[in-house]
């Protein structure tokens, strides 16, 4: 297509230049008597049509040098390099042409590896929910076919049944926490920021763990000043605590202690979850934030490992951070930090 436009433009060219040529010759013979004059003029024509055409000639030799710069960073964009003849700190015509091609290629190559990301994650997200769903699934399946035999006794059928039940409460937790990490990740629920006594949200996050704790002997305690007002949203700010406090008191053993600690900052108020638990190795404090984590230790613990992705993404959202101190057999503190 290139070769076709320049050999068009070189023949229009030519057919001008016959034109003027013969256009001057007629009105040298008839306007212009005598012959020394008449070649002058001639000369002086011809001079002007070589120098014309020396310019045109260095024209299109720049034009197929342009074409072909863009055609090379085409080329390597499409190949995924860095084009040999990119010159982006030259100031001329190719060097902005070329970097517009190859922030155009940066974008696009961007955009080709977030969505390889977002494929990975898809995989990797339905391969974790498969996992999880996987053993009570199979659980129920295997004593539904036990609770079938007309034979069994009244003891093991409550048995089994009891079974059924809490592998039935763990797909409805699962399913529930699989709900809230899909609006977390979509932004479809909407946090509300009102100014709220933070006693009053902490109240409410302890209430979802209470009866666990006394099961399990373990003290609960709260040094949070009822005039502590700090702009939350109290629903899932109370679910990010209930979810910590939820984590403390099933890795806290039999008569532990958990306390929690409210300090004022000038910018953020500090709410510490301090626990007497088994303790969280130093390399893992970020690992545990991770969505679907369980430590080897805890793998035979109850929970499907996105209490603690949940209350990250919570807080987060509100534009506070969560960090984490542990010592393994002496227990843990999570420290939440919310923008006054």
């Amino acid at each position: 297509m290139k070769h076709r436009c320049f050999e068009m433009v070189r023949i229009l060219l030519g057919l001008m230049t016959a034109g003027l040529t013969a256009a001057l010759l007629w009105m040298l013979r008839e306007y212009v008597p005598k012959t020394g004059v008449r070649y002058g003029l001639m000369a002086i024509y011809f001079g002007i049509v070589a120098a014309a055409g020396l310019w045109m000639a260095l024209q299109r030799r720049l034009i197929e040098q342009f074409a072909d710069d863009v055609c090379e960073t085409l080329d390597a964009a499409i190949a995924g390099r860095q084009p040999e003849n990119f010159r982006p700190y030259e100031d001329s015509l190719t060097s902005k042409v070329q970097g517009k091609l190859m922030r155009y290629y940066g974008i696009m190559y961007e955009g080709r590896m977030q969505s390889q990301y977002d494929k990975q994650t898809m995989q990797s997200l339905v391969s974790d929910i498969s996992h999880q769903v996987k053993t009570p699934i199979a659980n129920i399946k295997l004593y539904t076919g036990i609770l079938q035999n007309p034979n069994i006794s009244e003891e093991k059928r409550d048995l089994f049944l009891q079974t059924m039940d809490a592998q039935i409460g763990k797909l409805d937790f699962l399913m529930q926490s699989l709900i809230k990490m899909s609006r977390l990740e979509t932004g479809t629920f909407t946090l509300n920021l009102v100014k709220t006594r933070l006693n009053d949200t902490i109240a409410q996050a302890m209430n979802s763990v209470w009866a666990k704790a006394e099961q399990k002997k373990i003290e609960l305690s709260v040094a949070c000043d009822v005039e502590i007002v700090v702009s939350h949203d109290s629903k899932w700010t109370a679910e990010a605590i209930g979810n910590i406090l939820d984590n403390a008191v099933k890795y806290t053993p039999m008569d532990g202690k958990i306390i929690i600690t409210v300090r004022p900052w000038q910018f953020y108020t500090r709410i510490d979850i301090s626990d007497t638990g088994i303790g969280i190795r130093e390399e893992h404090y970020h690992d545990v934030f991770r969505r679907f984590y369980r430590a080897e230790e805890v793998a035979a613990e109850e929970g499907v490992g996105l209490g603690l992705y949940l209350a990250n993404g919570i807080i987060t959202r509100q534009k506070g951070h969560i960090s984490v101190k542990s010592k393994v057999g002496e227990g843990t503190t999570f420290s939440i930090y919310l923008l006054n």
